[in-house]
């Protein structure tokens, strides 16, 4: 895991390379909630609200751009997300295990 859980955060990013957060209590909508990235602390207003263990997006995501947590891609979204929204089935599809995208090649 790239950091250790601390009082001092609200979500928990994973790699430097995600998208997404996990939020680590319940957060309500246009709240302020604050992430470690190594030692800085970054904030940012959830337009969302966001159950624990929920993802939210730290950055603004296209239509069919691929999802990352924990440095890899875990989907695609399905609509554009705007930063700080939730991140879950609404708004992102799955892309693993999927025989009618396999092979597709990305444009």
């Amino acid at each position: 895991m790239k950091q250790q859980m601390t009082d001092d955060v609200d979500a928990l990013i994973m790699d430097d390379r995600d998208h997404v957060v996990m939020a680590l209590r319940d957060v309500e909508a246009e709240e302020t909630i604050r992430y470690r990235d190594g030692e800085e602390i970054h904030e940012i207003k959830a337009l969302d609200v966001i159950p624990f263990g929920h993802k939210l997006a730290i950055k603004a995501l296209s239509e069919g751009q691929e999802v990352r947590k924990y440095g890899e891609t875990i989907g695609r979204a399905s609509m554009a997300i705007l930063a700080g929204q939730h991140v879950h089935v609404h708004n992102i599809e799955g892309i693993r295990g999927r025989g009618d995208i396999a092979g597709k090649v990305e444009a």
